[in-house]
C-alpha cells in the first residue's frame, strides 16, 4: 500500500494524463496538487497564496482545454505554481527561484506549457490579443487563447487597452478574471452557476445572435430599446459585467472559482464558442486551503521556507535593518518635519516600505494599483501643486513607465522624487525584477539627479537630501536586502549635489565605487596591498551631476582608474568615460580606464552573492580585474555563462 499523500497526482505526468481522468475525479486531484504547492513551496519559498488560490482553476483550465496546442497565459506569473506541476516540472518543483532551478514565474524557455513569460501583470491580455490574431491568419480556428489575469492586475490600463482592440476587432480570445479580491460581485451559489452555464451555452448565445439579426430590420429606436433592455436584464441576472460588455467582451459570471462542477461546464461552453471574444468571471480566494494562508493574505502572499504544520516562517535573523526599512523610517522622519512630502507606490506598499509611512501619515500615502504609469503622471502632478511627492517604485517596474519620467517629470523640470528599490540584482526573482538599467536610462535625461548609497547610513542622507531638493527630478536608488551594518544617523544630511567622498588614498589604483559595491571595493583594496598595489577607493555618490572634479583628480594621480557599479553598461563607468574623453584624460599620458558593469545579458536568478561574484563584481573580482588590467593576471570572464 502506497504512503504518499498524493496518489492520484502521482499518475500525472502531464496535463494529457489529466483529460483522460473522469471529472469526478478531479476534485481529488485538486486536493492533493494543492498538498503538493504547499509542500513544495515550504521548502523553497516564493509565492504561495496566490497559487493556493487557483488550484481548482488550473485543474478545470488542463482538463478542458487542449494544452500545450491551446495556449493559456498566466498574469502574474506566480500564481502558476500549481501550473508547473502538472505541466510536467513537478520533479523540479523544488528547486524553485534556485539557482539552475524552475523559474518563480513562467518562462517561454522552461516549457512549452509557459507560451508568454510574465513576472510582471497585465501582459497577457494583449499578448493572448496576439496570438488569437497569429491562429486566425494560420487558419487556426478552432485553437484557443486563454488568459488568466488576477483582479489586481486590471488595475493597470494596459489591459484595457487590450480589450478594447480585442472587442474591436472580435477576436477569438477567451478572458479568466480571477476575483480574488476586488470582489467585483460575489458568487450566488447554485443559482449564479446556473445562469453562467446558461448565457455560456451556446443555445442561449445562438439565439441572442438571432435576435439581433431580426432586431436590425426593425426602426433603429425600437431595436436601441429591445438592445438595452437585454443587455440590462442579463447584468441584473448575472450580476455584473456591464463594463466588460462595452468593451465588446461577451461576458460570463461570476462563478465560484473553487467548484469544480461549476468551473467545468462553462469553461467546456466557451471553449466550444464560435464567438469571442469572452470574459469569464472567477471568484476565488487568496491562500485557499492551507488555514495560515487564508488567515493573513498578506503575510502569505511571498514567503521564506517554512513549517507546514504551524506556518512559521523560517526567517533568518538580520544582521542589520533592510534598506526598505531604513528608506521608509528615513522618509516617515523627514515627513514628520515637512507637511508637504507625500508618498505613492504602484500596488507595492508592503514591498517598498510604504505601509510604515503610511501608518504614521495615512493622508499622505497613496497606493495607485498596478498603475506605473499614473503613478509618475500623479507626482508630476502634486509637484506641481508644490507638494515633495516620493514615488517609491522598484527599478524593474519604473521601465514602465519611462515616457511619463520623461515627458511629464523631467521636460518640465518638476521636483519629483524617485525612490528605487530593488536597485541592482535580486536574487530569487532573476531577470524580470533586476533592477539593471536604470542608472543608464535616468542618467540620460537632463534635469534628473541620480545618486546611490554605498550602505544604510548612506540612504538616510540621500532621503533627506530628496527632500530638501526642489530644483528638479531627483533618484536614488537603493538594493533589496539587509544594509552592511553600519551604525544610522539620528538625521539624515542633506548632501552637497554631485559631490563623492575619497574612503581611501593610495598611489598608484583608484577604484571609484558607485553604490553599494562601495564595502567589496574596500576588501579589494586591501587584498591588493599583498601584491604590493596601493589602492585608493573612492564612493561617487552621484551618477549625474557627476564630480568631475574628483574623477579629474583620481585620472591624473593614479596609472589606472576603475569604477564600479551594480547597473548595465551605459550606466556610471559610461559617464565617468564620457568625461574623461572631453577633458582630454587620455591625451595626457598613459592612464588606463576600465568600467566594471553587470555582464551584457539578462541574469536569471540565483543568490544576489553568488551572481555578483559569478559577475566579477565582488572584491575577488576587482582584484582580478586591476591584476589584468596592469598586466599581471588573466583576462576577467565578462559573462556569467563563461
Amino acid at each position: 500500500m502506497s504512503d504518499s499523500k498524493t496518489p492520484l497526482l502521482d499518475t500525472i505526468a502531464t496535463p494529457a494524463d489529466l483529460r483522460k481522468l473522469p471529472e469526478s475525479d478531479l476534485a481529488q486531484i485538486a486536493a492533493e496538487l494543492r498538498t503538493e504547492t504547499v509542500d513544495a513551496v515550504s521548502v523553497t519559498g516564493g509565492h504561495l497564496g496566490a497559487g493556493l488560490g487557483v488550484v481548482e482553476l488550473t485543474v478545470a483550465l488542463h482538463h478542458v482545454f487542449d494544452t500545450p496546442d491551446d495556449r493559456i497565459i498566466w498574469d502574474v506569473g506566480h500564481q502558476a505554481y500549481p501550473h508547473k506541476i502538472l505541466t510536467g516540472r513537478r520533479d523540479r518543483i523544488r528547486t524553485l527561484r534556485k539557482g539552475g532551478g524552475l523559474s518563480g514565474f513562467t518562462n517561454r524557455g522552461e516549457s512549452d506549457y509557459d507560451p508568454f513569460g510574465a513576472g510582471h501583470s497585465s501582459t497577457s491580455i494583449s499578448a493572448g490579443l496576439g496570438m488569437a490574431v497569429a491562429n486566425h491568419l494560420s487558419g487556426k480556428s478552432k485553437s484557443n487563447v486563454v488568459a488568466v489575469i488576477g483582479d489586481g492586475a486590471m488595475s493597470a490600463g494596459m489591459a484595457y487597452e487590450a480589450m478594447n482592440n480585442a472587442g474591436a476587432m472580435h477576436a477569438r480570445l477567451i478572458v479568466v478574471l480571477n476575483d480574488n479580491d476586488m470582489s467585483i460581485a460575489p458568487p450566488a451559489g447554485a443559482l449564479s452557476a446556473y445562469l453562467a452555464r446558461l448565457v455560456s451555452g451556446g443555445t442561449y448565445r445562438t439565439v441572442r445572435e438571432a435576435a439581433k439579426q431580426m432586431g436590425k430590420h426593425l426602426p433603429k429606436f425600437v431595436y436601441n430599446r429591445a438592445r438595452k433592455t437585454e443587455e440590462f436584464a442579463r447584468s441584473l441576472l448575472t450580476a455584473g459585467g456591464t463594463m466588460f460588455e462595452e468593451l465588446g467582451f461577451y461576458y460570463v459570471g461570476p462563478i465560484d472559482g473553487h467548484n469544480l462542477d461549476h468551473l467545468l461546464p462553462v469553461l467546456k461552453n466557451v471553449r466550444d464558442s464560435e464567438t469571442g471574444p469572452i470574459l469569464v468571471h472567477v471568484v476565488t480566494q487568496k491562500g485557499k486551503g492551507y488555514a495560515p494562508a487564508e488567515a493573513n493574505h498578506e503575510k502569505y502572499h511571498a514567503v521564506v521556507p517554512f513549517d507546514v504544520i504551524t506556518g512559521a516562517q523560517n526567517k533568518p535573523k538580520a544582521n542589520a535593518p533592510s534598506y526598505t526599512k531604513v528608506f521608509a523610517d528615513a522618509l516617515t522622519a523627514e515627513a514628520a518635519l515637512d507637511d508637504k512630502i507625500v508618498a505613492v507606490s504602484a500596488a507595492m506598499p508592503n514591498g517598498t516600505g510604504l505601509d510604515l509611512f503610511a501608518k504614521a501619515n495615512p493622508e499622505r500615502c497613496f497606493d495607485v494599483g498596478i498603475a506605473e504609469q499614473h503613478a509618475v503622471t500623479f507626482c508630476a502632478g502634486l509637484a506641481t501643486e508644490g507638494y515633495k511627492p516620493f514615488a517609491a517604485i522598484y527599478s524593474t517596474f519604473l521601465q514602465r513607465a519611462y515616457d511619463q519620467v520623461v515627458h511629464d517629470v523631467a521636460i518640465q523640470n518638476l521636483p519629483v522624487r524617485f525612490a528605487i528599490d530593488r536597485a541592482g540584482l535580486v536574487g530569487a526573482d532573476g531577470a524580470t525584477h533586476a533592477g539593471s538599467f536604470d542608472t543608464a536610462y535616468l542618467g540620460i535625461l537632463p534635469n534628473m539627479v541620480v545618486m546611490s548609497p554605498a550602505d544604510e547610513a548612506e540612504l538616510v542622507h540621500m532621503v533627506a537630501t530628496a527632500a530638501s531638493y526642489d530644483k528638479g527630478p531627483i533618484a536614488f536608488r537603493y538594493p533589496r536586502g539587509e544594509g552592511v551594518g553600519v551604525e544610522l544617523p539620528q538625521k539624515g544630511e542633506v548632501l552637497e549635489i554631485g559631490k563623492g567622498r575619497v574612503m581611501r588614498e593610495g598611489k598608484q589604483v583608484a577604484i571609484l565605487s558607485f553604490g553599494t559595491r562601495l564595502k567589496e571595493a574596500m576588501l579589494a583594496a586591501e587584498d591588493l596591498e599583498k601584491h604590493g598595489i596601493d589602492a585608493t577607493v573612492a564612493d561617487a555618490r552621484f551618477a549625474k551631476p557627476l564630480d568631475e572634479a574628483l574623477v579629474a583628480r583620481l585620472a591624473r594621480g593614479h596609472e589606472v582608474l576603475i569604477t564600479v557599479e551594480e547597473g548595465s553598461v551605459g550606466g556610471f563607468g559610461s559617464f565617468v568615460q564620457q568625461f574623461l574623453l572631453d577633458d582630454g584624460a587620455f591625451d595626457r599620458g598613459s592612464l588606463r580606464f576600465r568600467s566594471m558593469v553587470l555582464p551584457d545579458q539578462f541574469i536569471e536568478h540565483d543568490k544576489p552573492e553568488k551572481l555578483y561574484a559569478a559577475a566579477g563584481l565582488d572584491a575577488k573580482g576587482i582584484v582580478a580585474k586591476v591584476l589584468e588590467t596592469l598586466g599581471r593576471g588573466q583576462r576577467v570572464p565578462r559573462s556569467l555563462s563563461a
